[in-house]
């Protein structure tokens, strides 16, 4: 079955597309991140971590200093500058190649990282309109994201879209009118990334069928992020705990980057970057690294 071909994402020269899938590694400076292995207290940990997965294949390192869930204390602007800021100020010295993402919901953050990222990680849909503004001044990459309306930090309770295949029909909607936004506001369409948002005001049935029309997310035209690794819609569809959701994790991975996703946020890097690299050379977009059986 023919795929869409998935738009290219390009970030301070470095281009992501069918052929080379890009692999976001996870590092959050929060002390309750609902993954253990992804918690880094103090920054000479955060960045030992990066270098790993520099090594493990990573392009990308996302960088978050909030929970996403309504769990656990609540984080003000200052506190969350303090724990992302020396980090990214130390992951360009340190490894001034690597691209690096700040996972933020809010303006004033960003801002207190300008010239430390390649991305903008928005990851609760414009909550804060002026986030979108920051990006562009910054000439960063932006992520348009599908969060149902909720605020931040909110989990979701009694979530219905409608009839099957509602909540396609509304993130479609959303994503498009966001990333149009996006570009009014000067970013080049190889800057904005859209992302179905799994499990952020959904179901695990609509996180489900998320991934399974990835290709309609794709079908806009915009590079697409997929944030599947150890997610909740992974341990209730087969009843595991974060520790146990790698194999339901690279199995929705899969799927979600035959059909042409083109970013891939992750606690698990090389495990991911072996899937993604695997699908592209069975699609036919990827050589394999060597073909010297039967010769």
């Amino acid at each position: 079955m023919t795929q869409p071909a998935p738009a290219p994402l390009i970030l301070r020269g470095q281009r992501f597309d069918a052929a080379r899938p890009a692999v976001m590694g996870i590092v959050n400076r929060t002390p309750d991140s609902f993954y253990a292995p992804a918690r880094h207290v103090d920054v000479d940990s955060a960045v030992a971590r990066a270098a790993a997965m520099v090594e493990e294949g990573v392009n990308i390192v996302d960088v978050g200093g909030v929970r996403a869930g309504q769990e656990g204390d609540w984080v003000d602007e200052a506190t969350e500058i303090d724990r992302v800021r020396p980090v990214l100020l130390a992951l360009r010295e340190a490894l001034p190649g690597l691209l690096t993402s700040l996972d933020t919901w809010r303006a004033e953050v960003a801002d207190a990282c300008s010239g430390l990222v390649d991305l903008v990680n928005d990851t609760w849909q414009g909550a804060d309109p002026d986030l979108l503004g920051v990006a562009a001044r910054q000439g960063v990459g932006y992520v348009v994201s599908h969060t149902g309306g909720l605020p931040p930090r909110t989990d979701p309770v009694g979530i219905d879209y409608g009839p099957d295949g509602a909540v396609v029909e509304d993130v479609l909607r959303v994503l498009g009118g966001g990333a149009a936004r996006a570009e009014a506001a000067g970013l080049p369409r190889e800057r904005i990334l859209i992302d179905p948002t799994l499990d952020f005001g959904k179901t695990t049935l609509n996180s489900l069928a998320l991934v399974a029309q990835t290709g309609r997310v794709v079908a806009l035209g915009y590079p697409v992020l997929q944030a599947i690794s150890r997610k909740d819609f992974v341990g209730e569809t087969l009843d595991l705990p974060a520790d146990e959701r790698l194999e339901g994790s690279l199995a929705a991975t899969a799927v979600a980057a035959w059909q042409g996703a083109t970013v891939f946020r992750a606690h698990d890097v090389r495990a991911t970057r072996r899937v993604l690299d695997m699908v592209a050379s069975i699609r036919g977009d990827r050589p394999p690294a060597r073909s010297d059986r039967g010769r």
